[in-house]
């Protein structure tokens, strides 16, 4: 036998939010243009349901529980993605929609932001909202509808679709490379080689990719974001790793100089990583289509 429990309703909800976020049923109650009276019952009915005290309750102020704060912190996100449906749904009849991204600072600068002009000339009635940051999203912590970000397509209980390998080759300023030589060999200081924090392994791969003898190490400049990389190459601090697609003009206006005709693919490379819940949108839909044509672009 299967049991159901209903879901509360979604008012319940949203007086649990107001009441947590402003400490008040009597100001929630002004926010939601409802009485005080109601939003403490829509709590208290909220409550008998779950069995749970959601608030301690003072004279002058409310404050969550334990079971409080991990309840609202679960529903956080939907209300927030409830309310941004209702808001696309009748600004737009369901014919397109916002759509909000994560996407990594570097891929979305250099790679994406150069191709979206063709994406809003070909689908404007898609509006799309970015937001950047390092590493995986969280798609619990924050209310995008997908991340195009840097993995291995592993991520559990997400949909992962493969858009872009990372390939990589040596890069250097003409002044670096006045001082060592034009390509990277067992001879190059360490002490020259830029890390990057996310693929602390990228120059052990280098090395065996090129048969160059000797361990990379890690004694070079070391940088979380590659576009802090590809800046630092460029000033001359080092010879980076990096993907065609942010040095292509760098190099045409001579900052820098390509160092080895060859290009190592990176076992890992972007993805677009979305939850279940929001893989069947009509404007994730298209824009996940519309990236594949880009793979090859």
């Amino acid at each position: 036998m299967t049991l159901y429990t209903r879901a509360p309703s979604t008012m319940s909800l949203l007086c649990l939010e107001a009441s947590a976020r402003l400490g008040s049923f009597t100001t929630a109650a002004l926010e939601l243009h409802l009485t005080q009276g109601a939003v403490s019952r829509q709590v208290q009915t909220l409550e008998d349901r779950l069995g749970v005290a959601l608030f301690v309750r003072r004279r002058n102020a409310l404050a969550l529980t334990d079971a409080g704060r991990y309840y609202l912190g679960e529903v956080e996100p939907l209300l927030q993605r409830l309310e941004r449906a209702t808001s696309t749904v009748m600004a737009f009849k369901g014919r397109g929609g916002n759509l909000s991204l994560s996407v990594g600072a570097s891929v979305g600068t250099y790679w994406l932001i150069p191709r979206l002009p063709a994406f809003t000339r070909d689908h404007g009635e898609i509006t799309l909202n970015l937001v950047t940051r390092v590493g995986p999203a969280d798609f619990h912590a924050t209310s995008v509808d997908a991340s195009l970000e840097f993995g291995d397509g592993q991520r559990p209980g997400l949909h992962n679709d493969f858009v872009l390998p990372l390939l990589l080759a040596p890069y250097a300023a003409p002044s670096w490379i006045a001082a060592y030589g034009k390509a990277v060999d067992a001879g190059t200081p360490r002490t020259s080689l830029i890390q990057h924090t996310t693929m602390g392994d990228a120059w052990d791969q280098w090395f065996r990719f090129e048969d160059i003898d000797g361990n990379a190490g890690r004694e070079g400049p070391r940088f979380e974001i590659m576009s802090m990389a590809l800046n630092a190459c460029i000033a001359g601090m080092g010879v980076a790793l990096l993907p065609p697609y942010m040095t292509d003009d760098v190099v045409a206006s001579g900052r820098l100089r390509r160092l080895s005709r060859r290009k190592m693919r990176y076992p890992k490379g972007y993805y677009l990583v979305c939850p279940e819940e929001t893989a069947q949108m009509q404007s994730l839909q298209v824009f996940r289509r519309w990236l594949r044509q880009q793979q090859d672009s």
